[in-house]
């Protein structure tokens, strides 16, 4: 199977990464904005033993960042019900579903969903293979290296491949890693070599100095980028860019647009304080982005404010003054 497609400039395919939590709509939305990368893909839609799949389905909306595509993500362990849940999918218009094999949730995995699915090859072929069987468009697999340990990794990796997925995102951590250790980029690169259909590399993309070392160290197809992005929402156009050969400066008043979309999409329907934890929750990544702000990080998350607009009127103007800085080139 040829790769996955580069843009004119010889720049990899690059996807917004499924984030539980802080990674729902509204980021989505808000990373849109700004824009860079060829395709998103949702946060997973968990399909219990049984499930009543249409209602499910409902939350998935394809055309949610449109013209942006928006993959839909399925987690599950019953292959009749996964397969269920991509047919309903599609008439939904999704145009690519992902079989979630790497979630590292305990309330994921003790349901024998995820990662836990890393376990046994068999299993996860089952499950995957149904899947791509039930419909017509592509399937894919977004694994981690292992559950406890590595002992399975290539025949995990080659028990997706033989199911017929189109390719697969390998996040080079175990279940037991958790997001802990540096990713092993080596195993991204074991993988390539075993497979003949395209592979995607996920975890710790944080620069794009570390996309272009991942893409240069494991060969990988392209690029899935999550915390990343949340800390410098900017990075899949600094990539585009350097493909480009051209500057990319953001201005500040970009980043306040970011962050006025990420608001206007939190539902209504969330509380004042849920609003506000969510803030909180995006501008402490975005203050890991460098020491200055790391430094101030902490009284960011500490403070006090109970209305979302005072809590900004306070971190922004912090955040504004060493932003520029993790911008890289």
């Amino acid at each position: 199977m040829s790769p996955l497609p580069q843009d004119k400039n010889g720049c990899p395919y690059l996807q917004l990464a499924p984030m539980e939590g802080v990674g729902d709509r509204s980021f989505r939305k808000a990373m849109a904005s700004i824009g860079g990368f060829d395709e998103a893909v949702r946060d997973f839609l968990r399909v219990p033993t049984n499930a009543h799949v249409r209602s499910l389905a409902k939350v998935y909306v394809a055309s949610e960042l449109s013209p942006i595509p928006l993959a839909a993500q399925i987690m599950g362990s019953d292959p009749h019900s996964m397969a269920n849940m991509a047919v309903e999918l599609v008439k939904k218009g999704a145009l690519r579903i992902d079989v979630n094999c790497g979630c590292p949730s305990n309330t994921v995995t003790g349901n024998g969903a995820g990662s836990s699915l890393l376990k046994d090859p068999n299993i996860l072929h089952t499950v995957a293979k149904a899947v791509v069987e039930a419909v017509s468009i592509p399937v894919t697999v977004k694994m981690r290296s292992g559950y406890e340990d590595i002992s399975l990794f290539e025949e995990n990796v080659l028990a997706a491949e033989a199911t017929g997925v189109s390719y697969i995102t390998l996040h080079p951590r175990t279940k037991v890693d958790g997001y802990g250790p540096p990713a092993r980029w080596d195993l991204i690169a074991r993988a390539k070599s075993l497979l003949k259909i395209p592979l995607v590399g996920n975890g710790d993309i944080l620069t794009v100095k570390d996309a272009l070392t991942m893409l240069e160290t494991t060969k990988c197809d392209g690029l899935m980028i999550g915390r990343g992005s949340i800390i410098n929402p900017f990075l899949f156009q600094e990539i585009r860019a350097h493909y480009a050969g051209i500057p990319y400066e953001p201005k500040w008043e970009d980043l306040l647009g970011f962050l006025e979309t990420f608001i206007r999409d939190t539902p209504e329907s969330f509380s004042t304080r849920l609003r506000l934890n969510k803030l909180k929750q995006l501008l402490g990544f975005m203050f890991r982005a460098n020491p200055e702000l790391l430094q101030k990080r902490q009284s960011v998350l500490s403070s006090s404010y109970t209305d979302p607009e005072a809590f900004l009127a306070f971190a922004l103007p912090l955040l504004k003054e060493n932003w520029r800085s993790y911008l890289t080139v």
